[in-house]
């Protein structure tokens, strides 16, 4: 139930040629408290309910809990969520041993394209595909329960 993860920005839309798939993703937060956030998701016509602790000083690791749920219990969830529903299209990416999976925000975080790439151990070697730009794990801005509060499109500089 430990999340390993590492967050990029991507610099270029290379990665759609090197998917193997992609989906459609809606989700909001029933809670986005630092010490616990309660998120609920579909991804494509299957709905989750996830739980995440607060972040190591890094921002690597973090505790997280997550389960399969009925997509209409989903849809339910959304409606008393925070405001600031997440919507966004993930790509699967493989590269070396990991897989990477890019999401390309839309509504209010239009624009905003990074890169997730789990791990087994934190400091795994990383096979990094030309797309990927500057990191960003650990920078808060840049977490969803973040972009469902402060939008990147209201972001100064954008």
């Amino acid at each position: 139930m430990l999340e390993i993860e590492r967050k990029f920005l991507v610099k270029s839309d290379a990665y759609r040629m090197e998917a193997f798939d992609k989906k459609e993703i809606i989700q909001g937060f029933l809670n986005t408290h630092p010490d616990r956030t309660v998120r609920v998701r579909l991804s494509g016509n299957k709905g989750f309910i996830t739980v995440k602790g607060r972040t190591d000083a890094e921002g690597i690791t973090r505790f997280e809990w997550e389960r399969e749920i009925p997509a209409v219990e989903v849809r339910a969830l959304l409606e008393i969520c925070e405001p600031g529903v997440i919507r966004k299209v993930r790509y699967l990416v493989r590269s070396g041993e990991h897989l990477v999976e890019v999401d390309e925000f839309a509504g209010e975080n239009e624009g905003l394209v990074v890169a997730e790439i789990e791990m087994n151990e934190i400091n795994e070697f990383i096979l990094k595909p030309d797309w990927l730009g500057d990191e960003v794990t650990g920078e808060p801005k840049y977490y969803n329960s973040q972009l469902s509060k402060k939008p990147y499109t209201t972001w100064k500089n954008v």
